[in-house]
């Protein structure tokens, strides 16, 4: 972008803080900025994301890169809180893209609706989307990608990928893509909540405050108390190590998944 754009390009370095500020004063003269932030540095600019961005309901958009567990840069670098203070600030959109497309979607999305946006995607590399292709999201709808009533996991991001595996011989799991934290799909859930007797919610994210807990916080609100399994990062940092043996460690990969299923009832097949 920097150099097909050297104009519309701004690097103030590891400064963090100065970077939200600058955007919101963008915003203020009627630019639409965008901020690429690892998850692990914008926790040093929650006072500028609250104070400066979103008491003034300004539109800036936050791409925040290194979401969830990352591996190879160190545990210094697992961002792992996101989820749970931004969607503690009023105000703030939060969305979770399975792929580049819909990551696109959510970009064409947050340049026009006016309001702070945070689009959260994990380390690594995904399959390429051709030029020109904006798909078009409606704001806050989930998408059912497996159907299944009798237990439902609601999951986005590259929980999401685990989750497809997990459940994908299950014929009575259902798997949705819980691509919007913040508004949740209450429509969807009040329907997948009213008809599965229980809901598994996995996130690349601490279980403190995050996408499970939204979730209970609304299905409560709805009166409705179906058995809700919450799996995400434990509440301890972890260690360095890979993406995959974190996730595993921590009870969020497809075998996990299926534990969690076994527990509940479900006929999961013994894998050989």
């Amino acid at each position: 972008f920097s150099r097909v754009h050297p104009h519309r390009y701004l690097d103030v370095g590891i400064a963090e803080e100065v970077a939200v500020t600058t955007a919101a004063g963008m915003a203020l003269q009627g630019m639409r900025p965008v901020v690429a932030i690892y998850s692990t540095f914008l926790q040093r600019a929650y006072d500028q994301v609250l104070h400066d961005v979103a008491i003034e309901h300004l539109n800036v958009t936050f791409c925040i890169d290194r979401a969830g567990i990352v591996g190879a840069d160190g545990a210094t670098h697992n961002g792992v809180f996101d989820l749970s203070f931004l969607r503690s600030i009023p105000g703030v959109r939060i969305g979770l893209p399975k792929d580049a497309a819909e990551l696109r979607g959510m970009l064409k999305y947050a340049q026009t609706h006016g309001r702070p946006f945070a689009i959260r995607y994990p380390r690594g590399n995904t399959a390429q989307v051709p030029a020109g292709t904006w798909p078009d999201l409606k704001w806050g709808e989930w998408e059912r990608l497996k159907g299944g009533d009798d237990v439902v996991i609601l999951a986005g991001g590259k929980a999401l990928d685990y989750a497809l595996k997990a459940a994908e011989d299950l014929p009575g799991v259902g798997v949705v893509n819980a691509r919007f934290v913040k508004p949740l799909d209450e429509e969807m859930l009040r329907e997948v909540g009213g008809r599965a007797r229980a809901l598994i919610t996995v996130e690349d994210n601490t279980v403190v405050g995050g996408f499970g807990g939204a979730v209970l916080e609304a299905l409560n609100s709805m009166n409705l108390h179906p058995t809700v399994r919450v799996l995400g990062i434990p509440d301890e940092f972890q260690e360095h190590a890979t993406a995959e043996s974190v996730h595993a460690r921590a009870g969020i990969d497809a075998p996990a998944i299926r534990t969690v299923l076994a527990e509940l009832g479900v006929d999961v097949p013994i894998e050989v």
